[in-house]
């Protein structure tokens, strides 16, 4: 048992939380046009560097990965940042948005920020990212071209640090256009309306830990487990949380490996 609980706690501190992989995953949505069909959305997340194994050659090896798989469109989706700790020091926003450059997806990237981006300077982490050519729509819009149409991407600002102007700026959308909503947080999502048939979050890690039989013990979420990870299909429309790269709090993984999640829509 001793053995057992070293090998565990090794794997969660050391080995795990260095790992990235490709996570592909596909989901029906009935309610997007027909034309959508067959796009593919990367999502990166919660890279946190300058905590544990995220240096300049994870930055590096995020953006080579991700352009591997060719996908359509990227979205990052906030908490670039790592505060000064035990565990982790502070890197300017300036290092990721310049490493994040190199991405590269014939729709573009488009980016949110997170609550501790915001907790640190999110005007500085928004001017960063734009300063190299990443657009951040925080309560705004942006309309996407595809195949012979269209489709509208909406930024919503962060739930835990900023003010909630959901209806306001659904409302910059035209009536009846196709939209996919990006956020950080996915305690928003039940604040939607059916206009949105798709959100794509992240922030609760995938609780970073997910114990045999008892899964997380914690997620940062007024939801408590809800919308841990993954897809979630509520009320007529759905979300796909991403447990993203880095760590948080504890610089921890359990059964929670960092990812890049390829999202195909059909």
């Amino acid at each position: 048992m001793f053995l057992l609980i070293v090998s565990c706690l090794v794997w969660g501190v050391f080995i795990e939380p260095s790992r990235l992989i490709v996570h592909q995953e596909t989901i029906q949505i009935d309610n997007l046009p027909k034309e959508l069909s067959g796009l593919r959305i990367a999502l990166i997340a919660d890279i946190h560097t300058g905590g544990p194994f995220i240096d300049d050659n994870k930055l590096r090896k995020i953006v080579e990965l991700t352009n591997q798989q060719n996908p359509d469109l990227i979205v990052l989706l906030g908490d670039y940042m790592s505060p000064n700790s035990w565990h982790s020091r502070r890197v300017e926003p300036e290092v990721t948005a310049a490493a994040m450059k190199n991405l590269h997806a014939p729709l573009g990237v488009y980016a949110v920020l997170g609550n501790h981006d915001w907790w640190y300077n999110g005007g500085k982490v928004r001017r960063a990212f734009e300063a190299n050519g990443i657009p951040v729509l925080d309560d705004e819009v942006a309309e996407v071209k595809w195949q012979n149409g269209s489709f509208w991407l909406v930024g919503l600002a962060d739930f835990w640090t900023r003010p909630q102007h959901v209806s306001e700026t659904l409302a910059k959308v035209p009536q009846g256009a196709p939209v996919i909503a990006i956020t950080h947080n996915p305690d928003v999502f039940p604040d939607l309306p059916q206009s949105v048939p798709l959100l794509l979050t992240a922030h609760t890690h995938g609780g970073q830990v997910n114990l045999p039989l008892i899964g997380a013990p914690i997620v940062p979420s007024r939801f408590g487990r809800k919308y841990t990870a993954g897809h979630i299909f509520e009320n007529g429309h759905h979300m796909f949380v991403t447990t993203g790269i880095g760590t948080s709090i504890l610089p921890v993984r359990f059964r929670v490996p960092p990812e890049i999640v390829i999202l195909t829509i059909k």
